[in-house]
């Protein structure tokens, strides 16, 4: 086992535990391709398939047999000398906490993670910085200690976890004819849009949809995020297709209202990712802890919107 690191030799225990790749990754907070992935790392380190087809499921060949206990013996002991003594309380943190996150979640998700640290661990220092090139060197340098969002590739050592799915809404002013009366697809169509492309796009996925059910939508305004799509629209009669939890918040801070939108989006995956050197760290178990709740309770708390 000399050519496999802690992370492959913890990523072994969990399949030759599992004996599945899906509940493996589920068990270390992994996407299945990144557990496919390392699976292949390790049966090269090994020169073994470790795990083999029989019938629907996955057996470990002799060689991983022989290897479990060891491995899981390893695991342990690491575990137990790597891990912490007495849990810091959040009281008693004192970090600066970086979290990677799009203007669309802030003003709801991290205004009340940051109302949240106030009044639990008033030490923590959170900072908030801006999407860019999503890049996973941030996270494996702890420039970024929390990335949430929609989670692209990043690596099979990156750590995910789920928050929930969110859908897309319409914001419009509350003075807006479009604020009135059901919002039907012809009146959705016929509207001018305000859209949120951090690289001045006109075009999105929407307009697909809306090609294909025979229309065509005219782009009046680009601006570079949400926010500033969120007050352009409050004081004009254009409308803005916006993820559904920055809906709610927007609607809360500006006189605009949410409408749901006309036509089938679908929903799109939410996430938190983060390095596993962070894995114990009592302030970024709080940090995690604390996304995960809020988000959840955003959840239970949603209205659904008026169509």
């Amino acid at each position: 086992m000399a050519d496999l690191d802690l992370n492959l030799l913890v990523a072994l225990d969990a399949l030759l535990r599992e004996g599945s790749v899906a509940r493996a990754a589920e068990r270390l907070h992994l996407s299945a391709p990144a557990m496919s992935r390392t699976l292949t790392r390790i049966r090269t380190a090994l020169g073994d398939p470790v795990l083999v087809r029989a019938g629907r499921g996955l057996v470990p060949t002799p060689r991983a047999l022989a290897l479990q206990e060891q491995v899981r013996a390893v695991v342990r002991e690491a575990t137990a000398l790597l891990a912490p003594g007495t849990p810091t309380p959040p009281a008693q943190l004192t970090r600066t906490l970086t979290v990677r996150v799009n203007d669309g979640i802030i003003p709801l998700l991290g205004a009340s993670l940051y109302q949240r640290a106030r009044d639990e661990a008033p030490g923590l220092t959170l900072r908030f910085v801006a999407e860019g090139t999503e890049d996973v060197e941030a996270l494996r340098d702890g420039d970024v200690d929390l990335d949430i969002g929609v989670q692209n590739a990043l690596g099979p050592e990156i750590r995910v976890q789920r928050l929930g799915e969110d859908t897309f809404a319409v914001l419009v002013a509350r003075t807006s004819p479009l604020a009135r009366g059901k919002l039907t697809l012809e009146r959705f169509a016929r509207a001018e849009y305000v859209v949120a492309s951090r690289r001045g796009m006109t075009r999105n996925p929407l307009d697909a949809l809306l090609e294909r059910r025979g229309h065509v939508r005219r782009v009046t305004g680009v601006v570079p995020n949400l926010l500033a799509a969120a007050a352009l629209v409050a004081r004009t009669q254009a409308i803005a297709v916006v993820p559904s939890v920055f809906a709610r918040s927007a609607a809360a801070l500006m006189p605009l209202r949410v409408r749901a939108v006309p036509l089938e989006t679908g929903s799109f995956v939410v996430a938190q990712a983060w390095h596993p050197r962070f894995d114990r760290d009592p302030a970024h178990v709080w940090l995690r802890r604390s996304v995960k709740t809020l988000w959840d309770e955003l959840v239970r708390d949603a209205r659904p919107v008026s169509p």
